[in-house]
């Protein structure tokens, strides 16, 4: 992973600050455009090819989101970063997909990163993409690293005028879109926490190597939930406490219910965590408490066979006067003797509750 990352980044070495390199995947093959332009009264929905278009969407009066899907063509996103006046840092923080969630007040906009997640369930893991806000009076901006995400639901009620998304302003759609990833970070919990129950069963049935890796896997995932979730808490208490002219004071009650969310899902991951280390330490102490088992088994039946191998050594020797061997009762009683000290030694050690 580490070697990974520096990889990545030593693109960038010797670079002036701005220089728009993408780093991370390339995960669509064009870039998409799509522009959502609405009041309280219409609403406009289209697909950008030109971007000489998207001047004709700024000051309107309406409230904009344009959404672009896919950060791997520095091209595009240096001209949309040209019409909209961003800063050269804002956009190399857009097309470095390996940021932390932060949160930039400008004069003119309101930058911010979040770290949106969904789980494949075929691979069992917990997926990431970053999208990139970009917040003014009356226009938001948004960068995605593909298409598909979990803003459907919000460009539903906005085409349907369903609840006060038509009815409010640009800052109202910005929190709606967090919500709505934050919304997303209960459905990742929900799949951890039936990943936990899933390993609980193995640790009480038969703990396994697999068992081992699934309980690192796990602990990985939460690792990586808690370093998404506890900058987002730190955005969301900054934007209610910093005076922003962007973000109206009746949003303030609806960034509080982000920043309670955040706290909420930040303590059930400390809760999670606290289990997989107990979880760890429960299958430390059952592979030990296995390998004493079989180790208990062995001693047992190496003592018992210990006074079977004393008389059988005594009588394995090559004395020429021996009376038993001249007997005709002495192989016959000599096992006798054998069953007997094993049955006495079980016995005792049933007594003992050692067997």
């Amino acid at each position: 992973m580490v070697k990974r990352l520096l990889r990545k980044r030593v693109k960038s070495v010797g670079l002036p600050p701005g220089t728009l390199i993408h780093v991370g995947e390339k995960k669509v093959e064009e870039v998409s455009i799509q522009i959502i332009d609405y009041n309280e009264d219409h609403v406009i929905d289209k697909h950008v090819t030109d971007l000489s278009e998207l001047p004709v969407f700024l000051k309107n009066n309406h409230v904009t989101w344009i959404n672009i899907n896919g950060l791997h063509n520095t091209d595009i996103i240096g001209k949309i970063g040209k019409t909209y006046n961003m800063h050269p840092l804002v956009m190399e923080d857009i097309v470095n997909t390996e940021h932390r969630s932060k949160f930039e007040d400008y004069e003119d906009y309101l930058f911010m990163i979040v770290k949106m997640l969904t789980y494949d369930d075929d691979k069992d893991e917990v997926v990431t993409e970053q999208v990139s806000f970009l917040l003014s009076s009356d226009s938001l901006i948004t960068f995605q690293e593909r298409e598909g995400d979990v803003f459907q639901s919000i460009r539903e009620r906005i085409m349907s005028s369903k609840g006060r998304i038509r009815k409010m302003g640009a800052d109202f759609l910005m929190y709606a879109l967090v919500d709505a990833i934050i919304e997303q970070y209960y459905l990742i919990l929900e799949k951890i926490e039936l990943r936990l129950e899933k390993i609980e069963e193995e640790l009480i049935k038969s703990p396994t190597n697999k068992t081992l890796q699934a309980i690192h896997n796990l602990r990985r995932d939460v690792l990586y939930l808690k370093s998404t979730v506890w900058p987002l808490r730190e955005i969301a208490n900054n934007i209610i406490r910093d005076e922003i002219p962007f973000i109206k004071e009746s949003t303030h009650i609806y960034l509080r219910d982000v920043y309670d969310h955040s706290i909420q899902i930040f303590d059930v991951l400390e809760t999670i965590r606290d289990m997989i280390s107990s979880m760890l330490d429960t299958y430390l102490s059952s592979v030990s408490n296995r390998m004493n088992e079989v180790m208990k088994v062995l001693t047992i039946i190496s003592t018992i066979f210990i006074p079977l191998s004393f008389i059988a050594g005594v009588y394995g020797m090559n004395f020429k006067f021996m009376p038993e061997l001249d007997w005709i009762w002495g192989y016959p009683i000599v096992w006798l003797i054998m069953i007997a000290v094993t049955i006495t030694m079980i016995v005792y050690f049933k007594r003992k509750k050692w067997m």
